[in-house]
């Protein structure tokens, strides 16, 4: 007994980390977030009253604790999120926009599209701050949403917190999960039939356990159980979660059958395929230990709107990129997917279909020919290597601050690997010299035979120009896509700095044109445009009058 009391001890010490230290803070490159809460702790359900304010100066100009708040000013509901990470001294928050009369507001926040429902995100134990980020930027990239993320320092009543991402909160909505909204009169026909996003997860929260379990055991005998996340059991007609249910069930049915690779009436009949691909590499490429099993999302749209079960959107990769040091999380070698064999204790496992589908030549196949397209575009080494680049520039003076008030670099935050870096430039070291060996690992493992991606690019690629150039209103963008594809436009100043950011979701192929809006807010001066067009990426230049 003694000793598992000492090992309890340690654990949680290892957990709880070091203690905050007080750190004079006045000014940052990166939007500033005030919360007050009047006093109140801020406790894990419900949300309590608070008010926040944002300081993020447009144009580059820095950010003054001082300042007037220009981005957000008004009240919020604020309470604590996590689960593991409720551990550690510096919390994580789930907000809600509101307004003066203390009512959900839809609002928009460092210019993300306006919502209410919005995340803090502590980076305490990712000592590069940056790996949810990576991992919600190769999503978007590769054509699926996932939240967007804006770098903040926080100050909560009175006292720094240290870096924070804000994010958006996973919810349906035209610019989150775009899929129709269903209401609980909806129990019949089409509306019946989408509307619904649920995961796989820890039960957190009130309610945290409303769901179902599969009738299909993990490869180590566990259960898997499907979470609801929208709508919520309270708000769930019994048909819908009826329909649900048996809808997931009849998926792994067709998978676990025996004519599982028949595209007419085997799993693609319930999939979207090529979701459930981009998710697997995602998960694999970063190597996530919780990947798969953990915080994994679903969705389903209307059978009028395609119908099938899609994998994602992408959340919660703290633990992923060399950044576990359990159950192989740290290995550069080895399949995410393959859990089960690695830590069968685990009360938590991967559901069969993964290594199912790898089952299936045309799966397989196709997955060699995705990974063979994305390593030369999103999932380059250099570009990956520039993007994590990118980030360390911006965080390098607040990081400064941040391992001030939370002194643990160098020493072991649970669960980071060995050896650790006793410094912020190690840590980003570390991070790539793994991101390397890991992917050449995939690429000499990646199963399957590709055979069609010789030319990787489209054989007639996609083109985009602006006008006017130079432009006092807002331009119009151009667009000839090749093929059907996600578009982005990210509008960066000469710093580097993103200014602006536009998704337009999946668009057809052929001749597009749309405005930029807000370009014509810009101080005058030179501007770069990045616009991603599936795996495509070209780049513009245009300038502000």
């Amino acid at each position: 007994m003694k000793k598992l009391l000492l090992l309890l001890t340690a654990l949680l010490a290892g957990r709880a980390g070091t203690a905050q230290t007080t750190v004079p803070f006045t000014s940052s490159n990166l939007p500033i977030v005030v919360i007050n809460t009047g006093g109140r702790t801020i406790p894990d359900d419900p949300k309590i009253d608070a008010y926040m304010g944002i300081i993020n100066h447009p144009g580059g100009l820095r950010n003054r604790l001082g300042d007037p708040y220009d981005d957000y000013h008004n009240k919020i509901g604020i309470e604590l999120r996590g689960s593991s990470s409720q551990s550690f001294p510096q919390k994580q928050y789930s907000i809600e926009s509101r307004d003066v009369n203390n009512a959900e507001k839809d609002t928009v926040v460092m210019g993300m599209p306006e919502e209410n429902a919005w995340i803090l995100y502590a980076p305490y134990n990712d000592k590069t701050c940056m790996r949810n980020v990576l991992s919600y930027h190769i999503a978007n990239r590769t054509g699926h949403y996932a939240s967007r993320t804006r770098y903040c320092e926080l100050v909560l009543n009175g006292q720094y917190q240290g870096i924070y991402v804000m994010m958006e909160k996973i919810k349906r909505d035209a610019a989150r999960v775009n899929i129709k909204k269903i209401d609980p009169v909806d129990t019949t026909g089409n509306k019946l039939t989408g509307g619904y996003i649920f995961k796989i997860d820890k039960p957190t929260g009130t309610g945290g356990n409303d769901g179902w379990d599969s009738r299909f055991r993990s490869s180590g005998n566990k259960t898997i159980r499907f979470l609801y996340e929208s709508p919520t059991s309270d708000d769930l007609h019994p048909k819908q979660a009826t329909y649900l249910q048996a809808y997931v069930d009849s998926a792994e049915t067709a998978l676990n059958g025996a004519s599982f690779a028949n595209p007419a009436t085997g799993y693609a009949k319930y999939i979207d395929v090529n979701s459930f691909i981009d998710y697997f590499l995602l998960n694999e490429v970063s190597k996530n230990v919780d990947g798969l099993r953990l915080s994994t999302f679903l969705y389903k749209n209307r059978r009028s709107d395609g119908g099938k079960l899609v994998a994602g959107p992408a959340w919660d990769y703290n633990l992923a990129w060399w950044n576990a040091d359990y159950c192989a999380g740290d290995f550069e070698t080895g399949w995410a997917y393959n859990f089960n064999s690695v830590c069968r204790s685990d009360a938590n496992h991967v559901p069969f279909w993964w290594a199912r589908l790898l089952q299936d030549p045309t799966y397989a196949n196709a997955l060699k020919c995705r990974w063979t397209a994305l390593r030369h575009t999103t999932l380059h080494l250099d570009t990956l290597n520039a993007f994590v680049d990118a980030n360390a520039a911006r965080l390098n003076e607040s990081q400064a601050r941040h391992f001030q008030a939370w002194p643990i670099l160098g020493t072991y935050t649970w669960p980071n690997p060995q050896p650790i870096p006793n410094s912020y430039a190690g840590e980003i070291a570390a991070l790539k010299r793994w991101l390397r060996l890991r992917l050449a690992w995939l690429d000499a493992n990646m199963p399957g035979t590709c055979t069609t991606t010789a030319t990787v690019a489209a054989t007639t690629p996609s083109t985009a120009t602006i006008a006017p150039n130079p432009f006092d209103r807002d331009p119009l963008l151009t667009l000839a896509l090749a093929a059907p594809a996600a578009v982005q436009v990210e509008t960066f100043d000469l710093t580097g700095r993103r200014v602006a950011r536009t998704d337009w979701g999946h668009l057809p192929a052929g001749s597009i044109e749309r405005p930029l809006d807000g370009l014509r807010t810009l101080p005058a001066g030179l501007y770069v445009l990045r616009v991603t067009i599936g795996a495509e990426v070209l780049t513009l230049k245009a300038v502000r009058q």
